[in-house]
């Protein structure tokens, strides 16, 4: 079209002109869709987001981001049509007509350019792909993972009460009370460091029998949490040795600890930690005997192996802000009312804050993973239609441009799968090369997400063998209908005009 216009006395001036003018019309159409559309997908990012982006309520598409995005509409479909015809500038009109057909059908050069942009688009699409697989692969081994305690049917909500020990200890046990009489609760505890929340406070530690640190480096920091009785029972998590903490175990008796057994394997590995004496914090405090041993579990982060841990008795560490721990019988929300009840009962000017379920806390500690792996999802899905649409276009363009080609083939005796499996190599080189430009390209840009990764490797290659043959598979779906019609050229409907 650009050299028939040419040939006919149009300047480039008067060229440059129209294309702009088309491509800015399509921007705008396109750029107002999107405006649109950006007002739905703020509301789907918020809802896939979570929590794993902070402040995330007060994002908005505002005007400023709208301009923006409609801007670069703008610029990318101006580019799009203004570099062909700079390109159809530097070449002979006559010469661009000749080689068209009488079709004025694409070119070899023509071709070649949409079949290398198609290979950037497809091996782009790949790497997007691989990088969702490796997420999705990683979620499923986090939900393969023991956690080493229970999380369904467990509410929790904050409990703040700050007031002399001896109020302290009446509410907390007047609350227990309580809660644990509502019909459908099996349990209840209250704990300064529910698992997955990030709430511990780290003590330095000093065991009987080992020379104490003479230097700051030198002393251990653990992490310590508080549980009142139950509170083992109620996270299914097993004692393997000594006992429970006891509602005895209060201020005015010694101190007890029950540690887990990453604590026991690694402080006493040939020796029983039970009856063993720690310090906390220095040995100018009080000793603290190991009464109990449990099993281990991922309480920090699902994706770390579990570290060696102690428990103290609630009524001992007395923590003002700490966390009600409910086991129920069935859905824990159906109790939440009546445990907020029976707690203003107790003390109306109690802080009771933030009721979640232990799966949704177990759910907020992997947002950021979740968020990755479906955003990852998301662009991988648009990019693989967009390229697939590629492939199915620019095979259709091939068949359009070589249809004098085909013609002849038909005419000396090519049959139609010989014409089928002609286009039909032109679409899988054309997807092979850019299924592995983009295998490689995934190596290298996988290693970006090794945060969010686990236990699998950035260039596994499971993932990027089961993702390549998908991809593969799905696009030369995409080459069928190129390929029928290609094998339906009537020669002597195609010759006609030679």
């Amino acid at each position: 079209e650009y050299a028939v216009r040419s040939a006919m006395g149009m300047g480039r001036v008067a060229l440059l002109r129209q294309v702009s003018t088309e491509s800015l019309l399509l921007a705008l159409l396109g750029g107002t869709f999107g405006v649109g559309l950006a007002f739905g997908v703020v509301k789907l990012f918020k809802l896939i987001a979570g929590h794993a982006i902070p402040r995330l309520e007060a994002v908005t598409a505002g005007w400023a981001v709208l301009a923006w995005g409609l801007g670069a509409a703008v610029l990318a479909a101006v580019f799009a049509g203004v570099f062909p015809a700079l390109r159809a500038f530097r070449l002979d009109p006559m010469e661009v007509l000749k080689n068209a057909g009488p079709k004025g059908t694409a070119g070899l050069g023509e071709r070649r350019l949409l079949r290398g942009v198609t290979m950037v688009q497809t091996a782009l699409t790949l790497a997007l792909l691989v990088g969702a697989g490796l997420l999705i692969r990683t979620m499923v081994n986090i939900a393969k993972v023991p956690s080493g305690y229970n999380t369904g049917r467990i509410l929790t909500m904050s409990v703040t009460e700050v007031r002399s020990y001896s109020e302290w200890a009446s509410f907390h046990r007047h609350a227990l009370e309580r809660v644990s009489a509502i019909p459908g609760v099996q349990y209840a505890a209250f704990a300064w460091g529910v698992p997955l929340t990030g709430n511990n406070w780290p003590a330095t530690l000093e065991i009987e029998g080992q020379p104490p640190a003479t230097k700051e480096s030198e002393k251990t920091a653990l992490p310590l949490r508080a549980v009142t009785e139950d509170y083992f029972k109620l996270m299914g998590v097993a004692m393997l040795g000594g006992r429970e903490f006891r509602s005895s175990d209060e201020g005015k008796t010694a101190n007890v600890a029950i540690v887990n057994q990453a604590f026991a394997d690694r402080y006493f590995p040939h020796a029983n930690a039970i009856g063993r004496k720690i310090w906390l914090n220095g040995r100018d405090k009080p000793a603290t005997e190991i009464v109990g041993e449990v099993s281990n579990g991922r309480t920090d982060d699902l994706t770390q192996e579990a570290s060696p841990e102690i428990y103290l008795s609630l009524w001992q560490a007395t923590a003002f802000s700490k966390h009600l721990v409910i086991r129920t019988a069935a859905d824990p929300r159906a109790v939440l009312i009546a445990v907020e009840r029976e707690l203003r009962a107790v003390d109306p000017t109690a802080a009771i804050e933030n009721p979640k379920t232990l799966e949704q806390i177990r759910d907020d500690s992997l947002a950021s993973r979740t968020f990755a792996m479906q955003l990852l999802v998301g662009f991988s899905v648009v990019g693989s239609v967009l390229t697939l649409v590629g492939i199915y276009g620019l095979l259709s363009l091939s068949v359009a441009s070589r249809r004098r080609e085909l013609a002849i083939r038909s005419a000396v005796g090519a049959e139609q799968k010989d014409i089928r499996n002609l286009i039909f190599g032109e679409g899988f080189r054309l997807i092979a090369s850019g299924v592995l430009a983009g295998i490689a390209l995934a190596i290298v840009l996988s290693r970006i997400l090794r945060t969010f990764l686990f236990d699998v490797q950035p260039s596994d290659p499971t993932t990027l063998i089961v993702v390549g043959t998908l991809f593969v598979g799905v696009a030369l779906l995409a080459c069928w209908v190129p390929v029928r019609r290609a094998a339906k050229v009537d020669p002597l409907e195609a010759l006609r005009y030679e």
